[in-house]
């Protein structure tokens, strides 16, 4: 069974003989017994795993790697621990090896480090974290929309059209790029013009506004600037809802009532994930994001904007580009 259900139903399955699959996190062992922490992906809680030298396999069992993939029977049970329960086991299998040299063990990575071991970081806690809020993110997204009636479509993602200069755009061709001399003639292309990969799926959703009243498209869209900062990505996911009856007030009502949303939906339904990018990652983080939901959302022009910004006891620096 997974670990998720396991802990929504502790009180059910406590005292009775549960299976789970998954990996070893840490792994402890003694003269005459162990403690496997063990985890299965589906929580982000882990379950401990006691075991002892009555099983058969108990001197097996203790070299268990750190990483490796295991099978568990055993009776669930109260604990003395730090967690409120734990697995007494009744056999232990290994279904996959792990050699000696993994590199994710049970110490705290840097980030620069988990960029050398990006198949093998989504086992870690941040990384677990982090794509288990966006997973619920995603869905508390579609399920705001889909509660109120929004059509959902799928925006291309290579496309002709760069959306009104939204960004630079990354081509997409079938042209030998390597013998190419002088004047490209695109008519010998795969779709006969040039394309590009999309920067936004803006004008598609206009056109199906005209014809549901309500839509949106939730996304991959690409930028090519040539960005080195923290800030820019050049693949990201974005949101577009398009209303064909509305003016400025009710897209503001929505855009605030759909943020404080999803917010919500992840506060509640991951808690422990936020607790800990609030104790490990950013301090206060908890607070800021429940102070959001709580809070009315100031509304200014841009005339308003400007003079803030000019009476700011700050050194401002606009470019040709910006104003």
């Amino acid at each position: 069974m997974d670990l998720r259900d396991l802990f929504l139903n502790i009180e059910e399955y406590k005292d009775k003989e549960v299976k789970v699959e998954g990996w070893i996190r840490l792994h402890r062992d003694q003269k005459t017994f162990g403690f496997i922490d063990f985890s299965d992906g589906t929580t982000f809680e882990h379950l401990q795993i006691v075991y002892d030298d009555t099983l058969d396999n108990f001197n097996e069992i203790k070299k268990y790697l750190v990483g490796s993939a295991i099978e568990a029977k055993g009776i669930i049970t109260s604990s003395n621990g730090k967690q409120a329960y734990e697995m007494h086991a009744t056999s232990i299998k290994l279904l996959g090896d792990c050699p000696e040299d993994y590199p994710i063990q049970p110490k705290r990575h840097t980030r620069e480090f988990l960029r050398e071991q990006a198949y093998l970081r989504p086992r870690t806690n941040l990384f677990q974290a982090v794509f288990r809020v966006r997973s619920i993110a995603a869905y508390a997204i579609h399920k705001y929309f889909q509660d109120r009636g929004y059509v959902y479509f799928h925006a291309p993602l290579i496309t002709a059209s760069d959306c009104e200069g939204a960004g630079e755009m990354f081509q997409v061709t079938t042209l030998p790029l390597d013998k190419l001399k002088g004047e490209v003639d695109y008519s010998k292309d795969f779709f006969g013009k040039m394309t590009n990969l999309t920067v936004s799926g803006q004008l598609e959703a206009e056109t199906f506004a005209m014809a549901f009243k309500k839509t949106y498209t939730f996304g991959p869209t690409f930028r090519a600037e040539n960005s080195n900062t923290k800030t820019h990505a050049s693949e990201f996911w974005m949101i577009e809802p398009e209303i064909a009856f509305c003016d400025l007030e009710g897209d503001m009502d929505i855009m605030e009532d759909m943020l404080k949303y999803i917010v919500k939906y992840v506060l509640d339904h991951a808690p422990l994930e936020i607790n800990f990018f609030n104790e490990f990652v950013e301090k206060g983080l908890k607070e800021k994001l429940e102070k959001l939901v709580s809070s009315k959302f100031t509304r200014i022009n841009h005339e308003e904007a400007i003079t803030i910004l000019k009476n700011a006891d700050v050194q401002w620096v606009f470019t040709a580009e910006y104003g």
